[in-house]
């Protein structure tokens, strides 16, 4: 195990000061770039990392609105496996971070997740952050036997159980939604997740709320919101929350989410203590994704010569 994959997520904390970081976000389909192509072109561009989705699926009664407002786009009808295709990418890389952004961890098995994220970590040479959400779409939850309104329970009780699983070379769990016995679950992650216990870093997506800080706090690694308002104080909120558990609150990375590329906005980020963003690209073929990439590629470029 590399010095460089022990305590990843301190490495991105808030009070690090080594360089930003600038990872990309995409929806991926069977009509899209491929995550090997992608992955590749991210790699050789020298940005840090690739971050993918996950929706089950789309329930067609379409009861729920979509949060921005508007029709909800086909990528997320469409999108593929996260899991699937950070395995390809992890295939053709050597570098690069692999993030989902973000799973709807209270939909999932956790002892089938925790195996599934285990081995990614352990064959990509300890590049995985697992981004997890509680999810939106309330038709798409309900059809995985999830109550709408106990969500986020049963999201804190998947992610404390593959934290065990992970962790322990015997693990346990009793919760009221989660419960097994003295079990064995290798392959173990090769990371720690930053707080020295063996594990990938979990990153909770969401808007700025007590609940929400008091999960990061509790057993997270760091913070994923949508970049924009309301960052400053989250992140003071966010800091507070720590310091009054107990934690360090720069052992706790921020990762906003949909950046873009403005040097003034990222001056104002690290002036936060935001050491790593994420620019959303384009859902679509080759011919449309790979330019937009060669842009935050040259942004970025720009951005650590005059940085």
């Amino acid at each position: 195990m590399s010095s460089s994959t022990l305590g990843r997520a301190v490495v991105r904390g808030l009070g690090e000061p080594a360089g930003m970081r600038f990872g990309v976000h995409v929806f991926l389909t069977a009509e899209s770039i491929g995550p090997a192509d992608l992955a590749t072109a991210v790699e050789e561009r020298g940005l840090d990392a690739l971050w993918l989705p996950e929706h089950t699926h789309i329930p067609t009664s379409r009861r729920t609105p979509y949060p921005p407002g508007g029709e909800l786009p086909d990528e997320y009808r469409r999108c593929v496996d996260p899991f699937i295709g950070l395995s390809i990418a992890a295939a053709v890389t050597t570098r690069i971070r692999l993030g989902t952004g973000v799973i709807q961890v209270a939909l999932r098995d956790p002892i089938v997740t925790a195996k599934a994220v285990a081995s990614l970590d352990v064959f990509s040479g300890g590049r995985v952050d697992l981004g997890v959400g509680i999810g939106w779409n309330e038709d798409e939850i309900t059809d995985h036997g999830v109550r709408f309104g106990r969500r986020r329970d049963v999201a804190r009780e998947n992610v404390l159980a593959m934290q065990a699983l992970w962790e322990h070379d015997e693990a346990e769990f009793h919760g009221e939604f989660v419960n097994f016995g003295r079990s064995w679950s290798w392959p173990k992650p090769v990371q720690t997740d930053g707080r020295d216990r063996r594990g990938v870093p979990v990153l909770f997506g969401g808007a700025a709320g007590p609940k929400l800080f008091s999960q990061i706090v509790e057993h997270g690694a760091g913070w994923m919101p949508l970049a924009g308002r309301g960052l400053s104080e989250g992140i003071r909120r966010l800091r507070d929350a720590a310091a009054a558990a107990g934690r360090d609150p720069a052992d706790l990375a921020v990762i906003p989410f949909g950046s873009t590329p403005d040097h003034g906005k990222f001056d104002y980020f690290e002036s936060l203590g935001v050491r790593e963003v994420i620019f959303n690209l384009p859902c679509g073929p080759r011919d449309e994704v790979l330019p937009a990439l060669d842009e935050l590629a040259d942004f970025v470029a720009r951005r650590r010569v005059t940085g």
